[in-house]
């Protein structure tokens, strides 16, 4: 039997996001063939590369398989919340973010480290870049309908669309890299800014002041949603028991416990936070040279990312962690029965374009998307991760008034949103 909660402001902060329900059947040839692919894949990365990056691969399906399974969005997140204030999205967010704050503080004050890399977090520099980057990200992902980790999983779940959008994805992280150097150099910006390094609080004053801004935004929340009283998500299917874990559906909060463990576990063994963006330059870069095109010869492709144009791309642990979590969120869908291409509407199709260009031209010169300056800049305590909330947030407010020209419809105050 199906649970239900009314909803009501008074017990609105425990609505379910899963109500016990009949699933679709396992689609269990698509299983098998997930499951052998994943096999035969990190047989290849630790030949080819190393047991490390082999390791990283493994993070990314459980990535993955997360992400789907609680549709854990970013885009719709921000979507909900400047739409008709619906805040669910953005408290598991903060959840996240105070586990995975907790966690990077440990890690990074310590060295704490699994393979004897020397962890260091995503600290960059606001500038014009940022701004301008992070702002076209928030119109891009409400366009291209995922930011960066919604595209992939979305791709590896089975969305049509979101492979125009991840293709998109990596021609405007080329283009993004090619321009790289103007906005680097010719653009006004200040020093990196560790809220730990640079101030004199050290990491626990930094941890305090973090936990504090969650602390005040999720009680902004709950006074948004006190309020407004808007429409809850949609509950996504899910089954009791054991069962769950592999075909039911998961609570945004599990989930969000879940992504800050595995951005944790992430940093102690490759050294930095999770990330996807850069693969998607590299991805574009390694195509253009093979064309021809002289990328190497880029601002963008000196140093470390340089030499990743001439190895296997296996090598690159983003690109590595970002297959994982498309086959990871492909066995997922598989054994929920949720992997089912559906034909691309014009309008939906034009959106995926240009929004997957803006994410990827937005994403290399604001140094990362909602996963590695969001969520990986603010847990390292970087000012620029939350510059780029902020910005992102803006465009967000834009995109709505853009995606009725494609099409795209916005939540309404009396919908059930999903």
């Amino acid at each position: 039997m199906a649970q239900t909660t009314v909803n009501t402001p008074a017990n609105w902060n425990h609505k379910s996001t899963t109500v016990v329900t009949k699933l679709s059947p396992v689609q269990k040839p698509l299983v098998a063939t997930g499951i052998l692919a994943a096999i035969i894949l990190l047989i290849a990365i630790v030949t080819k590369a190393n047991w490390i990056q082999g390791i990283l691969f493994i993070i990314g399906l459980a990535l993955g398989a997360t992400l789907l399974h609680a549709r854990f969005g970013f885009t719709s997140a921000f979507r909900r919340l400047v739409s008709v204030g619906n805040v669910q999205g953005l408290q598991a967010h903060m959840l996240m973010l105070a586990i995975a704050t907790t966690l990077f503080a440990i890690i990074l004050s310590t060295g704490f480290s699994f393979t004897g890399v020397k962890p260091v977090g995503y600290v960059s520099p606001v500038g014009a870049s940022v701004l301008f980057g992070a702002f076209i990200f928030g119109i891009g992902m409400q366009l291209g309908n995922g930011c960066a980790s919604g595209t992939l999983y979305s791709v590896g779940g089975g969305s049509s669309s979101m492979v125009l959008t991840l293709i998109s994805f990596i021609a405007g992280s080329v283009l993004g890299a090619y321009h790289f150097t103007f906005w680097m150099e010719d653009t006004p910006k200040l020093q990196p800014i560790s809220l730990a390094e640079s101030t004199g609080l050290g990491y626990f004053g930094a941890w305090l002041v973090q936990m504090a801004m969650f602390a005040a935004i999720y009680w902004v929340t709950l006074l948004i949603a006190k309020k407004k009283n808007p429409p809850m998500m949609k509950p996504l299917p899910t089954t009791s028991g054991w069962k769950k874990i592999v075909r039911g559906s998961w609570p945004l909060f599990a989930a969000a416990i879940i992504l800050a463990v595995l951005n944790a576990l992430t940093l102690t063994i490759r050294g930095n936070p999770w990330g996807i963006t850069s693969a998607f330059a590299l991805w574009g870069g390694k195509a253009l040279a093979a064309a021809g095109v002289d990328v190497a010869s880029w601002g963008y492709f000196q140093g470390a990312n340089g030499m990743a144009l001439t190895q296997t791309v296996l090598a690159d642990s983003t690109s590595v962690m970002n297959f994982g979590i498309m086959l990871g969120a492909f066995i997922s869908a598989a054994f929920q029965g949720t992997f089912k291409p559906k034909k691309i509407k014009p309008g939906v199709a034009g959106a995926s374009i240009i929004g997957g260009i803006l994410m990827g031209y937005g994403a290399r010169l604001a140094f990362g998307c909602n996963i590695g300056a969001y969520f990986g800049g603010i847990a390292s305590f970087s000012l620029h991760g939350w510059v780029w909330m902020v910005m992102a947030m803006l465009g967000t407010f834009l995109a709505l008034f853009i995606r009725p020209l494609f099409g795209l419809k916005n939540p309404k105050p009396t919908d059930s949103i999903c």
